[in-house]
């Protein structure tokens, strides 16, 4: 069997209901009114890696939670480390403050 014959179950398809609200139609964070999702991939050159030469595979998603000034329009949020291996950026301030104020964005640690 390979991995287009056989599809793992989604959660909800096993019975597993997450939260109280229901899934948007694409069950998804763009299914939020007003969040913005952007992404950008890079992929630069061919053959092995020569560290300061390339090639080139990296990439970045950033989230705006609403359209409006972040910064002056602040929204609620959290933090949940699980295994503390990534390098989180204005967890100190997110945990003190308990805002988020600039958009969020998201990376490989090791792909920057």
């Amino acid at each position: 069997m390979d991995s287009e014959t056989v599809r793992r179950p989604r959660a909800r398809e096993v019975g597993l209901v997450l939260g109280e609200l229901p899934p948007g139609p694409w069950n998804a964070i763009t299914d939020v009114p007003d969040v913005r999702v952007g992404h950008v991939t890079l992929v630069e050159g061919e053959g092995r890696l020569v560290p300061g030469r390339g090639p080139i595979r990296t990439g970045v998603t950033v989230i705006l939670p609403h359209g409006d000034n972040l910064f002056r329009q602040k929204v609620p949020g959290a933090l949940f480390v699980l295994n503390g291996f990534g390098k989180p950026t204005g967890v100190a301030q997110l945990d003190e403050l308990g805002v988020i104020e600039t958009p969020i964005a998201l990376t490989s640690t090791l792909s920057v």
